[in-house]
């Protein structure tokens, strides 16, 4: 089966080597495109591309006309927490009522919530909440999704979460990664016995989850009120040691120590980093590990948004993602992510279009999807014709977004 997409007004492919897995600093604003240009897939895969004026010769199965509109690879959504039971909108309203967060928290809110309702959720109930949600995530143009656990705080729920998240694989069409994040807060529980449960999760729940494949990475939530650095290096060490990759939530509300922990552990992504000094940018404009910038968070927080242009300048590896979640980001939607980088964020189009896919496939290391060059999978998006990425932003209430493709099947 062989489809041509033809008459691209611009076709992204980012880069144009399969070898090329990241764009960092001022190369973010430069990925490869061709103007005029076709494309072809086979099967699930990218075979061939070129310009209009030289019409491609190959028989093919099917024929769409772009009618000028601009091809780009697939969303790839490299942080997310997708998988959870009910809502948490009421506490949208206390807010705007003037609640605090620990007001919020002492009437039964906060994160804690969403481990109750967790344990009180079947599998099945999270597998179908789970379907539903990347469902809408693929046609909203996210065609490589990251989802963690961390809203069980006990092992029983926690490798329930990890199971759903591996049970939703067969009936969606995206790449799903799991992460185990058992280290999101200290339960309740454990409150005044925290050193209980860093050993609970290092020589109990690591190991089994290493050993029954459940999770691609292991991540800590290192910051303020949460993980010390001192504790997120004892589970980031155990991680290591049972040849699981990491992740580390850091510097959403504080200079928490977290980018220090993750570069000096390898870790594939430190993300948030809302609050940034140059000791952290200085180690990130020389590390491999990625800067995930989540924008949705701070919009929906009111925040202070991350200094995406600090890192840029300064030769970071900068991604965006959704952190889809609840309680602090409920919208899944990359469009939008990519709106507020440059509204917000002051990142040119082309500088998030680099963030939200290359450079976001390379914040999972999965170096099969992210760009268009030859055999990459076939996962892209068709807008509709607007001529450039600027009315991305420009016309920001509008969603330009006309067709989309996952691993060579129309989803929608």
């Amino acid at each position: 089966m062989k489809i041509c997409l033809k008459n691209i007004g611009k076709l992204y492919l980012v880069t144009e080597n399969p070898n090329v897995h990241y764009l960092r600093g001022k190369d973010m604003k430069n990925p490869f495109c061709l103007e005029n240009a076709w494309l072809i897939i086979e099967v699930d895969k990218i075979l061939d591309y070129g310009f209009m004026d030289a019409p491609f010769t190959q028989e093919v199965n099917e024929i769409i006309d772009c009618n000028q509109g601009i091809v780009l690879p697939g969303f790839v959504d490299s942080h997310t927490h997708t998988l959870f039971a009910g809502t948490r909108d009421h506490e949208l309203i206390m807010k705007l009522k003037g609640f605090t967060y620990e007001e919020i928290t002492q009437n039964g809110g906060g994160i804690f919530s969403s481990v109750e309702k967790i344990k009180n959720t079947s599998e099945n109930e999270l597998l179908e909440h789970g379907v539903d949600y990347l469902k809408k995530m693929a046609k909203n143009g996210t065609t490589t999704v990251e989802i963690k656990s961390g809203y069980g705080l006990d092992f029983e729920n926690e490798i329930k979460m990890l199971k759903v998240i591996q049970q939703l694989k067969p009936f969606v069409e995206q790449n799903v990664y799991a992460t185990f994040l058992g280290a999101h807060a200290i339960p309740k529980e454990y409150k005044n016995h925290r050193e209980g449960y860093i050993q609970k999760l290092t020589q109990k729940m690591i190991p089994y989850i290493a050993q029954e494949g459940l999770a691609d990475f292991v991540d800590v939530f290192c910051e303020t009120g949460f993980y010390t650095p001192s504790e997120t290096c004892k589970i980031l060490e155990c991680a290591n040691k049972y040849g699981l990759k990491v992740k580390v939530h850091a510097n959403e509300l504080d200079l928490s120590g977290g980018v220090q922990v993750g570069v000096k552990y390898r870790a594939v992504s430190v993300d948030h980093l809302e609050c940034l000094g140059a000791e952290e940018i200085e180690l990130l404009k020389n590390s491999q590990t990625v800067a995930t910038l989540l924008p949705s968070t701070a919009f929906y927080l009111r925040l202070q948004y991350a200094p995406a242009r600090k890192l840029i300048d300064n030769n970071a590896i900068v991604s965006l993602a959704s952190d889809f979640n609840p309680g602090t980001s409920p919208s899944f939607n990359m469009y939008f992510v990519w709106i507020l980088a440059c509204l917000q964020m002051k990142m040119l189009p082309e500088e998030s279009l680099t963030a939200l896919t290359l450079n976001a496939a390379y914040a999972l290391r999965d170096t099969q999807v992210g760009s268009l060059a030859k055999g990459k999978i076939a996962n892209l998006l068709i807008t509709q014709p607007i001529g450039n990425l600027s009315k991305i932003p420009y016309f920001f209430g509008e969603n330009f977004i006309h067709k989309v493709m996952i691993k060579g099947k129309w989803v929608l």
